[in-house]
């Protein structure tokens, strides 16, 4: 691997500065001149967009249309929903004037005093208010019912604390908000795009997550109910996936949607909203990454398989380009993105180490004594373990060997995942596991006191209560108080 690959930090050693190189080194983003925000680079964005495509696919196919809504909120707006406003209030950005001047010293621009906006505008920290006061408009009857809207957008929140992909300023996600007839169409609209996201995360980036409800004191501001994924990363923290919310009608009420009923009877409609960001690409190179650099899941994956040809002169060169040809159509014919970097500005060696760091799931490396043999030097990322293969069919071996890259992955973060998984009985015994990272399984009383209290004595929040799992009652870690069914605990990101 070339020098300058092989100086990324270790996990064991700093694993939020092997992080932060990786995002770096493997050209996915670096920081821009603006604090907290980042530049999203062609590699990065690249595989942005094959999430993008994938869940775009999974949205339409569940009845959702794709529109877009302004990046300027009126501030009025956040003020009618009381939980939402005090929820985002403190990372709200503030548009005050609508134009420049020239200072008085001639050595720069000011803001003019004159320009001041009547009404001040908040930079999007999310739709719903902006959305709702539009679906006023568009709902009359339980004839325009249901709305099923999402939008791809980017969305600012003044973080003070910045890690590139997990917790910016500005950040791009998408956004579902839904509008329904009846409280259990919009039940089922939150519960189906939790289980949506749970389907992405497991099968296109091969992410085992847990499904489960947000307690009170960490759901989503303005909602009845938070549904959330929740992702172990290696160094044991929980990462949020995705949630989807069951509003109720707080929003309808708060911007006066209504609808006429099928016997005439009007009433508030109901509402659900849903996202994922690009956090999932943390989620991402967290998961899979190792000490050499990214592990891509091959269904994500822009470039899934690299071909280098090793060579001493033009015409060796010729003979492997026309022996590849075909290969690289049989592939692309397959659905598989392949690259053939016969480029000669690079030396084979840092083609190596440059495709690894970036995670392409599988390189081919060929000779001219590979094609005299019939035969193909394969790698596979996911291991680094290297095998000859016949170049006869070799396009079904590469389409093979792809999906079990793919299951191997999942099947290495589960099983970190169940090891890293553990019960505690005792409030003394959970202080002791949890410095150990992982997820920890325990009685809580449901109360939000107690809650804060394992909070501020240890660092660790209730992830979810989850869906599914041991639902057997028992009594608080902390206060003793009867507990309907353990939840998970974890530090997070």
């Amino acid at each position: 691997m070339a020098k300058e690959l092989k100086d990324l930090t270790k996990r064991s050693d700093n694993y939020s500065q092997w992080y932060n190189e990786l995002v770096i080194k493997a050209d996915l983003a670096e920081q821009s001149a603006v604090r907290g925000c980042m530049v999203i680079k062609p590699y990065g964005y690249a595989i942005w967009e094959k999430m993008q495509h994938e869940l775009d696919r999974m949205f339409k196919e569940t009845g959702h249309q794709n529109a877009y809504f302004p990046l300027l909120i009126p501030k009025s707006f956040l003020s009618r929903e009381a939980d939402h406003v005090e929820g985002f209030a403190k990372e709200c950005a503030v548009v005050t004037h609508y134009r420049l001047k020239n200072s008085p010293d001639g050595n720069g621009v000011v803001v003019d005093p004159a320009a001041r906006l009547e009404e001040e505008l908040i930079i999007r920290p999310t739709s719903e208010t902006i959305i709702w006061n539009t679906y006023r408009n568009w709902i009359h009857s339980y004839r325009d019912l249901p709305i099923l809207i999402n939008q791809w957008a980017n969305v600012f929140r003044w973080e003070m604390r910045t890690r590139m992909f997990l917790r910016t300023a500005e950040f791009l996600w998408q956004e579902g908000h839904t509008a329904h007839a009846t409280e259990q169409e919009a039940w089922d609209e939150a519960r189906r795009m939790l289980d949506v996201y749970a389907d992405f995360a497991e099968n296109y980036m091969a992410v085992p997550v847990i499904k489960g409800v947000k307690s009170a004191n960490e759901r989503f501001a303005g909602a009845l109910e938070t549904f959330t994924i929740e992702a172990m990363m290696q160094d044991g923290k929980a990462l949020q996936s995705g949630t989807s919310h069951f509003l109720g009608q707080n929003f309808a009420k708060a911007f006066d949607v209504t609808y006429v009923n099928k016997d005439n009877t009007p009433g508030y409609v109901w509402a659900t909203s849903w996202g994922v960001s690009t956090r999932l690409m943390g989620a991402l190179i967290m998961t899979h990454s190792d000490d050499n650099g990214l592990v891509l899941p091959p269904h994500l994956a822009p470039i899934q398989v690299v071909i280098v040809p090793i060579y001493k002169n033009d015409g060796q060169h010729d003979v492997i380009s026309a022996t590849v040809e075909p290969i690289v159509k049989e592939l692309r014919t397959l659905g598989i993105s392949v690259k053939y970097d016969d480029s000669d500005n690079k030396r084979p060696g840092f083609k190596f180490a440059d495709y690894e760091v970036k995670g392409i799931p599988v390189r081919l490396a060929i000779g001219a004594r590979d094609i005299e043999n019939g035969t193909v030097e394969v790698m596979r990322r996911d291991t680094l373990e290297k095998h000859t293969a016949p170049l006869s069919n070799i396009a079904t071996h590469i389409k093979n060997l792809l999906e079990e890259i793919q299951a191997n992955i999942f099947k290495k973060a589960l099983d970190r995942r169940t090891e890293m998984t553990r019960t505690v009985e005792s409030y003394d015994e959970f202080k002791v596991e949890i410095e150990k990272g992982g997820f920890i399984l325990a009685h809580w009383d449901g109360t939000p006191e107690t809650e804060e209290k394992i909070k501020e004595d240890t660092k660790a929040t209730i992830r979810c209560i989850p869906l599914e799992g041991d639902t057997t009652p028992g009594v608080c870690m902390v206060t003793g108080k009867p507990s309907a069914r353990r939840v998970v605990f974890a530090r997070n990101y």
